[in-house]
């Protein structure tokens, strides 16, 4: 993949909790983040989880009237980064951001990938583990995904 992969905090995290934050790795190589995500992740970063300065500082100001911090940053950085995709899971960041025209996926994408590429094959336990940690996500998406990955 040619992108270049900027994650706000919420896929760090959650991957980390299920002890598959190297997924990450193994399908982007290098996954760069803001101070702020780096910050709200609370925690020592592997050396492929690179951390850029946001050089359009009034850009995130103007997001964090309407966002976190590190959503604010995560996409303020992938206006600035030719050739971005962001990771970033929560709703309203999502559509500031495809509404900026800014390339997003999500957590649930990022294991759906990796089952793509055939670097997971459990991708019902894989979600279902993430689920049991507090990730949030509808169950109309958990029932879809069981039944089109269970027999995988």
């Amino acid at each position: 993949m040619d992108k270049v992969i900027i994650s706000d905090a919420s896929c760090l995290i959650a991957l980390s909790k299920i002890e598959e934050l190297g997924l990450l790795k193994t399908l982007f190589e290098e996954v760069i983040i803001t101070r702020e995500v780096s910050e709200e992740f609370g925690e020592a970063l592997p050396d492929w989880i690179v951390t850029r300065e946001v050089k359009d500082q009034k850009k995130i100001q103007e997001l964090e009237k309407i966002l976190d911090k590190g959503e604010a940053s995560s996409i303020a950085l992938a206006l600035e980064t030719d050739r971005s995709m962001l990771i970033i899971d929560e709703l309203k960041g999502r559509k500031i951001a495809q509404s900026l025209h800014v390339e997003i996926i999500g957590t649930i994408g990022v294991i759906l990938l990796a089952e793509q590429k055939g670097l997971t094959k459990d991708v019902v336990g894989t979600i279902l583990r993430l689920v049991n940690q507090g990730f949030r996500l509808s169950e109309q998406m958990i029932t879809f995904i069981i039944e089109k990955y269970r027999n995988k």
